[in-house]
């Protein structure tokens, strides 16, 4: 008992670190490059983890399978994305005017190696909770939550840390902070039990199968097709309010109506209000795919990414905070219901020969493609409204018009989804009322696949 309760705050620690690496910067890194210049360029700093997710997660993937034991690239990874991240810091630290290419160069070397490791995360805790005897769809989701509460903290200490004209949100220093903590990682991941490379014994799979794109015959079914394609035009919300919230909550200090507001000085905090939103609701998607159905949970998704941006393009951090924090709250619908319910689909619609690579075909069309898209067309669309000679009272109306851009294409899919996509009960919410009842009964259920997402 005693040994089962080490590992499993072993996990905990190593889940911690890993997103904690990531809320150093994720939320607040538009912030820094709006005070420094690139406003312009910001969607490309985002963009980029969306099209690094398309092709890196694999090669490392198949590198952790077949040579190098998955706890110990899971510590390279980390070393050369920390690295990386300290070099761009040391960039930022040291030129007299910050320049797009140096910066973006390294820190797409940086996240081209971070995004790999969620995965590494998770094969290196599901191979020590087995090896320990424990059961994955038990135990894995409160060890998981550990990560979102280190991606929680890394936000606040950047949002309070440094001095109040130049707090880490705003400056270099969230770079250092990302870096130090993959530091911490790369030296812990090696304490973490052996994980077994896959012995090649001269049968092996294409190139094709490898890579997983053998999941993208699953367009041949209409329904699986439809479901794809949406969950693509859903993804283009994934990373907005990641690369913009932060820029334009701290904007507002600019305009004397709400420079000493509290929220305007401190947007991290508030925007982590939306990562505790999400650990809750969670526990609310077993009730609601039991009651809806997938179609009514995705549908629950989409509006809540209407009300996302809608609350957004409404709010202000003075009288109107009320509505920001609205915002950051319907924020844990808008995402676990759709990553989370999504992921539980494809598990259920799918045979065990694809499923894998199925749900590696969600992940780039969510995560790659679909944010891919949506960062870029987010920043032409900022780009356009938002303009930095104008008066700020001028770019607040440009700020609010591209919320407001954001709220009707997440509406516009709302409704299309309505009457494109087919939700048959005998296929659909009867397999996934059945996982559920597995699941909160003990039974083989679907959580330790879907909590990867």
């Amino acid at each position: 008992m005693k040994q089962s309760g080490a590992i499993k705050f072993r996990l905990s620690l190593l889940s911690f670190l890993e997103f904690a690496i990531w809320g150093s910067y994720l939320t607040s890194l538009g912030n820094f490059l709006a005070h420094n210049g690139l406003q312009a360029q910001i969607g490309w700093f985002y963009a980029i983890q969306g099209i690094v997710s398309l092709f890196m997660p694999s090669l490392i993937g198949i590198l952790a399978d077949r040579c190098i034991q998955a706890q110990r690239m899971l510590s390279l990874c980390q070393l050369i994305g920390g690295v990386f991240m300290s070099l761009a810091g040391l960039y930022c630290m040291t030129a007299g005017q910050i320049a797009f290419g140096p910066l973006f160069v390294l820190y797409t070397v940086s996240v081209a190696f971070f995004m790999p490791t969620i995965g590494l995360n998770n094969s290196v805790t599901f191979n020590a909770l087995n090896k320990a005897g424990l059961d994955t769809i038990k135990d894995f989701p409160p060890i998981r939550i550990w990560g979102t509460i280190g991606f929680i903290c890394a936000m606040l200490l950047v949002n309070f840390a440094g001095p109040e004209d130049a707090k880490f949100q705003t400056t270099y220093m969230q770079l250092f902070v990302s870096a130090a903590f993959s530091f911490i990682m790369m030296l812990y991941a090696l304490t973490m039990p052996k994980c077994e490379v896959c012995k090649t014994t001269g049968k092996s799979g294409s190139l094709i199968e490898m890579l997983g794109l053998k999941s993208f015959t699953l367009f041949k079914n209409p329904k699986m097709a439809i479901f794809f394609i949406f969950s693509m035009l859903l993804g283009v919300s994934l990373q907005i309010t990641n690369g913009y919230a932060n820029a334009y909550i701290s904007f507002f200090s600019q305009i004397p109506e709400y420079a000493s507001a509290w929220a305007s000085r401190n947007a991290n905090a508030i925007i982590a209000i939306s990562q505790t939103s999400e650990t809750l609701c969670i526990l609310l998607i077993p009730f609601c795919l039991r009651k809806f159905g997938i179609k009514g949970v995705m549908l629950m998704a989409m509006f809540a990414w209407v009300l996302r941006f809608g609350f957004f393009g409404l709010g202000n951090p003075s009288t109107g905070v009320w509505m920001l924090i609205l915002s950051c709250i319907v924020y844990g619908i808008a995402f676990d219901f759709f990553n989370v319910s999504g992921g539980l689909y494809v598990d259920k619609m799918t045979t065990p020969d694809t499923r894998s690579s199925a749900q590696g075909l969600f992940m780039i069309m969510t995560n790659g493609l679909g944010a891919t898209i949506g960062t870029l067309s987010a920043m032409a669309i900022v780009n356009a409204n938002v303009i930095p000679t104008d008066t700020p009272e001028q770019q607040l109306s440009g700020w609010r018009l591209s919320w407001f851009i954001f709220a009707a294409y997440a509406l516009v899919v709302a409704v299309l989804f309505i009457f494109a996509f087919k939700d048959n009960k005998k296929d659909s919410t009867g397999l996934l009322k059945d996982a559920v009842a597995d699941a909160t009964e003990g039974g083989d259920g679907y959580v330790s696949d879907n909590d990867i997402i």
